[in-house]
């Protein structure tokens, strides 16, 4: 009698259950762009031997965002036409953006775009430049502009295969990396990797918001010679995507782990058909990205999501202070190497940023220049169907190579522009996958009883 009454609660209760209304959450984006190409005669970003200021446009530099929002968590996605993401930079478009559309992560992405202007750098501490105040006061009219444009979306992926740029790491017969800038002949290269991944956001009605081309390679198509303000093959690629569906969505270029990856006309000069060039590399990127967002099929999230993390990992500078200090004095004079010891950090936190959306779609950054081959793992290791990975997010800490491409030196990999100690890229990826798994639920902060 005891147990038959019991059942009957029970059966009463799942039928009461059943019949509650589920709340879920909406998966809601909007999208904005705003122009943020500076006055010309600035100095200009990348490359040590341009000495002369900035001197026309040859194309429009942009901030493109996309907002996101599921129940009360929003995030978004803002990528710029520029060579680095700087620390003033990410506090004040994070600050602004919380306070006016509550926005709980602000995720930033450079282009890594030579041919821009080059943001104030940290130290030694100066006003921030009149350029980038405006800049940022653009794109932070930008977000809100985003928000206030929600609209129910869904989602979808879906891959390709690009080749239009090597390594430029080639490891010779002693096991040893020479410098390998420029590659017209097109020869195969390894690691490289030609994956196309594009993301595409859709309104409820099926019409495209926004299509997010993730693809590994440097925009160093231009050389130094370049005086002109553009966003090198990047721009190419996102107006070509924008055309081929009539400009209506916004087209987003997301780098991916490009520290060791050029295009195959790098550096060309502008007497050699430099433009062509530049404008080729982005066409073959762009046509792949339309032939593949056009396949998509999105969907609607039976209940939407948005997780996000960002973690500090510590690491210690990869060389030998003193050491730099002295050579210094040595090659330049004691007072260029007080100014350098001074501005020199032995110790750094590095932001490791993974978003996971709808439990399905995983991001993961790496704040600098990050090698292929990081990339790659992380699509391997990642435990949810689509992966994508982001460099030159958060701040620039310098190229971050893989522990064997550090023994093997050359540039980027065992140079002056490598600041982080070897073995920190490793640990980045390791961080991402144990987030997302936490975030899958799949990982507790409480024990098993068996």
């Amino acid at each position: 009698m005891l147990r038959w009454f019991a059942l009957s609660l029970l059966t009463g209760w799942l039928a009461l259950v059943s019949q509650t209304p589920v709340h879920t959450a909406t998966l809601k984006g909007g999208v904005a762009r705003v122009e943020i190409t500076p006055p010309i005669g600035l100095p200009m970003y990348g490359y040590r031997s341009r000495t002369s200021p900035s001197q026309g446009v040859l194309d429009p530099l942009y901030a493109r965002v996309l907002a996101l929002e599921a129940g009360e968590t929003r995030l978004a996605i803002v990528t710029l036409d520029l060579g680095q993401v700087t620390k003033p930079w990410l506090e004040r478009l994070r600050e602004s953006a919380r306070k006016s559309s509550r926005v709980g992560y602000v995720m930033v992405v450079a282009s890594h775009t030579h041919s821009g202007p080059a943001p104030q750098g940290e130290c030694p501490p100066k006003p921030m430049p009149d350029w980038e105040a405006t800049a940022l006061e653009k794109i932070a009219k930008a977000i809100d502009e985003a928000y206030q444009r929600l609209v129910p979306v869904q989602l979808g992926t879906g891959y390709g295969t690009a080749y239009i740029g090597h390594n430029r790491l080639r490891v010779n017969a002693e096991g040893m990396a020479t410098w390998f800038e420029r590659n017209p002949t097109k020869i195969p290269t390894f690691p490289v990797d030609p994956t196309v991944a594009a993301l595409r956001v859709d309104r409820a009605d099926g019409k495209p918001l926004a299509i997010l081309v993730n693809y590994a390679c440097h925009p160093v198509v231009f050389r130094w010679d370049n005086l002109q303000y553009s966003a090198d093959y990047p721009g190419v690629m996102t107006k070509v995507v924008e055309q081929a569906f009539d400009g209506e969505p916004l087209c987003f270029f997301l780098p991916g782990a490009a520290g060791d990856i050029n295009p195959y006309f790098a550096v060309t000069p502008l007497a050699q058909d430099a433009v062509k060039l530049r404008d080729w590399t982005g066409e073959q990127l762009g046509q792949e990205a339309i032939r593949v967002a056009k396949k998509i099929q999105t969907r609607a999230a039976p209940a939407a999501s948005l997780d996000f993390a960002e973690d500090l990992l510590p690491a210690r500078l990869r060389w030998n202070a003193e050491k730099i200090r002295q050579e210094m004095i040595k090659s330049r004079g004691q007072q260029a190497a007080d100014e350098y010891a001074a501005c020199l950090k032995t110790e750094f936190q590095l932001p490791v940023a993974t978003v996971l959306i709808n439990k399905q779609i995983a991001f993961m950054s790496m704040p600098g220049e990050p090698f292929v081959e990081f990339q790659m793992n992380w699509r391997q290791r990642c435990p949810v169907p689509d992966a994508f990975f982001l460099g030159y997010a958060n701040g620039s800490f310098g190229y971050l190579p893989t522990i064997q491409a550090a023994t093997r030196g050359g540039y980027g990999a065992a140079t002056n522009s490598t600041r982080v100690e070897v073995g920190a890229g490793e640990r980045m990826i390791d961080h991402a996958v144990v987030k997302v798994y936490e975030m899958l639920g799949r990982l507790r902060d409480l024990p098993a009883e068996r």
